[in-house]
């Protein structure tokens, strides 16, 4: 069915029989986003698309599990660590004290809580988990086909670049981690397809709201509130679709029936999240949270604080650009065109401009919330808006695909100033720190391949690489003198730059992390831990093994005490202290243990020392 509007069809610059006609005047101007989608397939068609489908998503899954083959444990910690954990007590496991650190809701845990109902200890549990990734995040490719489709672009060439796009690394690297940024491109994804059909939908014919369109509004409102369930930025997906429902209600694009029913699951959803992540708080946070709306607070009420929300925000549309090679530059500018073009129908419009507040909105809020970690990861990181970042990718390929030779040049170079400007504001505000301050690589998948170093950052030399590939990107399409070899060759040199980008960063930062914390922490050549039915961890301990201790001790219950000031707990049936410098293992029990307890590991680290007891 199509999801053409009345202002459309009368817009004289609507491509001439459909996204499938030729290249041509119409063609020439970027495209109208979201377009129109092409009629249905003949029914010969939809047997081999359908097979193209199958396999192009068990491919995918194929990908995603052979990235992953390599993680045994939680190392994008505490993330992954409170994901995991927040799942265990869905299930009815053990609790995991995580007092004073960020809140981990519960809408992606219970995603993951078959993971616990298959696999029989930690390392089963973890891998179960990122099969269910894999499983969702593959379904980026039908969404960025269909994103594509309305875009305008041909089928042929949607399917290929609906590839290029479940490949980037924000959508596949991530995946192999248990974070719900493995999830969060394909519901924003979703979210963007259902509201774009929901607001553009022809009027139904009686008063009643079509099955079609309560469908779309309905199953958007809930995919926003699973997104709000999952991770605070779901908060601002949420503020952008309920003023969505807001202006369609006030313009009067759906009638009242619709946006109340949309309105409706939107809020009972939201309220069952609510109730969900409240559930959790005495379970994993007993003693509070790190407070993270005391940053926000303080960063808008401060001059200081919005130099620092600025200029970060800033630093991750920079992130997001270079990433992908300008091309997501590209879609955030076609997107602001449309947002400020007077010919654009009014729901386009205001789908285009809720784009850009969810990119805006994402951008300013995790910065005002982030302390201060004394990380180049603060001032320069991709991660939160990766949720954004393959929907403005696709828009940019629609650019690419569809624009004329001079509205791509001049978009191309718009894409290459707004890079170069967000470089110059980070180097501006953060100035030395990007060199003094610690180098994180698991915060620079993209960028540590375009500088081939995984050791340090360095901003212009990532910014000179990404530009290179734009000004690539953009020469493939124009020198060509066959539009299909030259969008060959664009989807070639995209998919190759983002595969290679997703198996470096895996070899080279994900699997020496895991080897390293297995090193750190694992102590099941040494004890036994499914008897362990307690394990208490002194806090004085590093945070990343004071939380691998609780992920392979995967049946026991998780507290943390203070040795400085606390007793070590005699009822917990292990604890875990910290080692002080040359000193033998015994005297890590303040004032020596109690009878009956004795050491049973103890392990040297860069990252700490630490003995464990058990009685």
């Amino acid at each position: 069915m199509s999801t053409r509007t009345p202002q459309d069809a009368a817009r004289p610059d609507a491509p001439p029989g459909g996204p499938d006609a030729p290249p041509g005047d119409a063609a020439a101007r970027p495209p109208a986003f979201p377009a129109d989608p092409a009629a249905a397939p003949p029914r010969a068609d939809r047997r081999r698309w359908a097979w193209l489908f199958a396999l192009g998503w068990l491919a995918q899954v194929a990908v995603r599990l052979w990235l992953a083959s390599g993680q045994t444990l939680p190392v994008a910690t505490p993330d992954e660590s409170g994901y995991l954990f927040a799942a265990r007590v869905l299930t009815g496991g053990p609790d995991a004290d995580m007092s004073f650190g960020t809140v981990y809701r519960g809408g992606y845990p219970l995603l993951l809580t078959p993971a616990f109902w298959i696999g029989d200890g930690p390392v089963a549990v973890y891998r179960a988990a990122l099969a269910i990734n894999a499983l969702v995040s593959a379904a980026m490719l039908p969404l960025a086909y269909l994103l594509l489709r309305r875009l305008a672009v041909r089928r042929r060439w949607s399917y290929v670049f609906g590839h290029v796009t479940a490949l980037l690394p924000c959508v596949l690297f991530y995946s192999g981690f248990v974070l719900t940024d493995a999830i969060l491109p394909v519901l924003v994804a979703g979210w963007l397809l259902l509201a774009h059909t929901w607001l553009t939908a022809p009027p139904p014919d009686g008063r009643r709201p079509s099955l079609r369109l309560t469908a779309a509004g309905t199953g958007a409102s809930l995919l926003v509130a699973y997104a709000y369930a999952c991770h605070t930025r779901g908060a601002i997906l949420l503020l952008v679709h309920a003023a969505l429902l807001g202006a369609a209600l006030v313009f009067r694009w759906r009638s009242w029936r619709a946006v109340s029913a949309a309105t409706l699951a939107l809020a009972a959803a939201t309220a069952a999240g609510m109730l969900l992540n409240r559930s959790l708080l005495p379970h994993m946070y007993p003693q509070g949270d790190n407070d993270l709306g005391g940053n926000v607070v303080k960063r808008l009420t401060t001059l200081d604080g919005w130099g620092w929300m600025l200029s970060l925000g800033t630093g991750q549309v920079w992130y997001q650009s270079v990433a992908t090679g300008g091309v997501a530059a590209l879609g955030l500018l076609a997107v602001a065109f449309l947002a400020v073009r007077r010919t654009t129908p009014g729901p386009v419009r205001a789908l285009a401009i809720a784009v850009i507040a969810l990119v805006a909105g994402i951008a300013f809020a995790t910065s005002a919330a982030l302390p201060v970690e004394y990380r180049i990861g603060n001032y320069v990181y991709g991660r939160y808006l990766a949720s954004v970042t393959p929907a403005l990718f696709a828009v940019g390929v629609a650019v690419l695909m569809r624009a004329s030779r001079r509205t791509l040049l001049w978009a191309a170079g718009a894409a290459a100033v707004l890079t170069v400007v967000a470089a110059c504001v980070v180097q501006w505000y953060a100035g030395d720190l990007l060199t003094r301050y610690t180098y994180t690589a698991y915060d620079f998948p993209e960028t540590s391949l375009l500088t081939w170093d995984w050791t340090a950052f360095d901003l212009w030399r990532a910014t000179s690489a990404g530009l290179l590939l734009l000004v690539l990107s953009t020469a493939a399409v124009l020198l060509r003198p066959h539009r299909s070899t030259g969008r060959l060759l664009l989807a070639g040199l995209l998919a190759a730059v983002a595969l290679t980008m997703c198996v470096t960063a895996t070899e080279r930062i994900a699997q020496p992390l895991v080897r390293a914390e297995t090193a750190y922490t694992d102590l099941r050549g040494t004890v036994d831990l499914t008897k362990q039915r307690s394990i208490a961890v002194d806090w004085n301990i590093w945070w990343t093994i004071r939380l691998s201790q609780y992920y392979w001790a995967w049946w026991s219950d998780g507290s943390v005490f203070d040795a400085r000031w606390t007793a070590p707990p005699q009822d917990a049936d292990m604890v875990v202290l910290a080692w002080p410098k040359n000193a033998p293992p015994t005297a890590s029990w303040p004032k020596g243990a109690p009878p009956g307890w004795h050491v049973v590991a103890s392990r040297r680290t860069v990252e700490g020392d630490w003995v464990a007891w058990a009685r």
